[in-house]
């Protein structure tokens, strides 16, 4: 265990290790009875993304496929009843920019009054900084929508900004640190008073430094997990809106900057975007959290943003990133060569070096399993495994190792990615030596190959090793059926026929599950296919161009 926590916090940043002491031990003093002057806004918000329709009457939530009544669970996380994500839900108060919110004023108002009256200053999980921040986002987002936030709302609304202020998640960085910073522009903006030009101030200075450190060049965002990538870039399209709302306040080469970012940051959610319109499973990754692709592209638009890239080439490496799209008439795969995310957050990281999804004909064949659930527990170990992921596991241990809820120790680098495009294959091949920490000196490699009917996936251990399977995860509306020795028919969801052959490798069918949203799992079936010692494994899938 000592090793283990070694080898997690080695890579934090001295900053990480100083502040999370800090927010232990230190508790801010707020002043009460803040000015809240508003500021005169120049042109009209523009109507954001939409979120799901949570709250189901004045007392009743729903977040995370789980409905709850806040006068049993109350607003902070109770014992063995609701989990910690599912309680901050409650707090950051997405509902008053819902589907049809209007419709539901009534319950706002009495909710935010009950939030006021119920949570006192720095008291519950509901001034964590993270759900404050979200929390002053909707509120403003709301008043600037048509609503009329009261005076004790707006007051508790200055309270919390100048609480957040003396909290900012330094100890966690990452997405955490720019939902601090959106929020403190928000409510900058939003009042004009000395205090508010202070976290506005403060809010511009982390969200330049944070643009810098966390969308790379390739436009992705550096936790390399698609839903968080589209998390954030909806924090930035919401800035660009209350920036240009405010326009007079902001400069337009901020804003300019942020849409040349943005754009950037679509196009690389495009290439990550299977062709059913939403996101491949890498690392924390889950529908219904995150706008899909068109929904951001279509609020892009809104905000006059244009000119996002459309077509993709057969090939697409987000070197970057890390990640290669092959793309064809039929087929479309999504390879994972890249690293696990930045070395000092990895939180939202899984084992799945070297994984990959895989679909046909427009529809998902081979998936990663997703995500369920967050926490400290088995089910969240597992989705975090290696065998959880179209990959390879070798000695019953984790590609890189994930531990608790968001820590990783030793971790794998990949390296020796090749990307050859001839006149009628496609082959890219990549190690990773994420095994070597084992007895053995271990290292795997895996070699894709593409043509116009096939792909063929060959897997290859060098090193001495116990155990090695390679794991491939099919998507719930997928039917396999045993056809001869060592090959399968599988059924399309439309009734195209393809044909999986194992060329080399004992193989095994087993009982999975596929998590599409966080509270849901849909039995699902694995291949697991043992690798030769001396030889690996190979497996093909074919399919007929007549079955479009």
């Amino acid at each position: 265990m000592i090793f283990r926590y070694f080898h997690t916090i080695r890579y934090l940043k001295f900053k990480q290790i100083y502040y999370r002491f800090w927010f232990h031990f230190i508790k801010p003093i707020i002043r009460k009875n803040l000015q809240i002057d508003l500021r005169v806004i120049e042109n009209e918000f523009c109507s954001p993304i939409k979120k799901k329709i949570s709250l189901l009457n004045e007392n009743t939530f729903q977040f995370l496929n789980k409905s709850q009544s806040l006068s049993e669970v109350g607003w902070n996380e109770g014992e063995n009843t609701i989990s910690k994500l599912w309680c901050y839900n409650q707090h950051y108060f997405d509902d008053l920019n819902a589907f049809d919110s209007f419709k539901r004023k009534t319950w706002h108002d009495q909710l935010l009054e009950r939030w006021i009256n119920e949570n006192r200053i720095g008291k519950g999980i509901g001034w964590d900084p993270y759900p404050t921040s979200l929390r002053i986002v909707n509120w403003v987002k709301w008043h600037l929508q048509g609503n009329k936030l009261s005076e004790a709302s707006l007051q508790s609304l200055a309270l919390q900004a100048n609480w957040l202020n003396k909290r900012i998640e330094w100890h966690i960085l990452g997405n955490h640190l720019f939902s601090n910073a959106k929020a403190l522009i928000f409510v900058g903006l939003f009042f004009s008073s000395k205090q508010s030009e202070i976290w506005l101030k403060k809010g511009l200075k982390i969200m330049n430094d944070e643009l810098k450190e966390q969308v790379l060049k390739d436009g992705g965002h550096f936790e390399l997990s698609p839903m968080y990538h589209a998390i954030f870039l909806e924090d930035l399209l919401d800035l660009i809106n209350i920036f240009q709302a405010y326009s007079k306040v902001i400069q337009n080469t901020q804003v300019n900057e942020c849409i040349k970012i943005a754009k950037r940051m679509l196009n690389w959610l495009e290439v990550m975007t299977h062709p059913d319109g939403d996101i491949a499973f890498f690392n924390d990754a889950a529908l219904e959290i995150a706008p899909n692709l068109d929904e951001l592209k279509k609020y892009a638009q809104r905000l006059q943003i244009n000119n996002i890239n459309e077509n993709f080439n057969q090939i697409t490496y987000l070197s970057d990133s890390g990640y290669v799209r092959y793309n064809s008439n039929h087929a479309t795969a999504l390879l994972d060569v890249a690293l696990i995310g930045p070395n000092y957050q990895p939180g939202h990281a899984h084992a799945d070096s070297l994984s990959f999804e895989f679909s046909l004909f427009g529809q998902r064949l081979l998936v990663n399993s997703g995500t369920s659930e967050y926490g400290i527990n088995p089910v969240r170990q597992h989705e975090r495994s290696t065998k959880a992921h179209n990959t390879v596991q070798v000695n019953n241990k984790d590609s890189s190792e994930v531990w608790s809820g968001f820590r990783v120790a030793r971790r794998a680098y990949p390296f020796d990615l090749k990307i050859e495009e001839l006149e009628n294959f496609v082959n890219i091949s990549c190690a990773h030596d994420g095994y070597k920490r084992l007895n053995g000196n271990i290292i795997h490699k895996r070699h894709w190959q593409f043509s116009k009917n096939s792909l063929i996936i060959k897997d290859q251990i060098n090193g001495s090793f116990e155990s090695a399977y390679a794991y491939f995860h099919f998507h719930p509306s997928v039917v396999i059926k045993k056809n001869k020795n060592f090959s399968w028919k599988i059924e399309m969801p439309n009734g195209q026929q393809v044909i999986l052959q194992v060329r080399v490798g004992e193989t095994f069918v087993e009982k999975s599950y596929y998590s599409s949203e966080f509270g849901k799992k849909f039995d699902s079936q694995c291949l697991k296919v043992a690798l030769d010692k001396r030889e690996g494994s190979c497996l093909q899938i074919l399919w007929n161009d007549q079955n479009d």
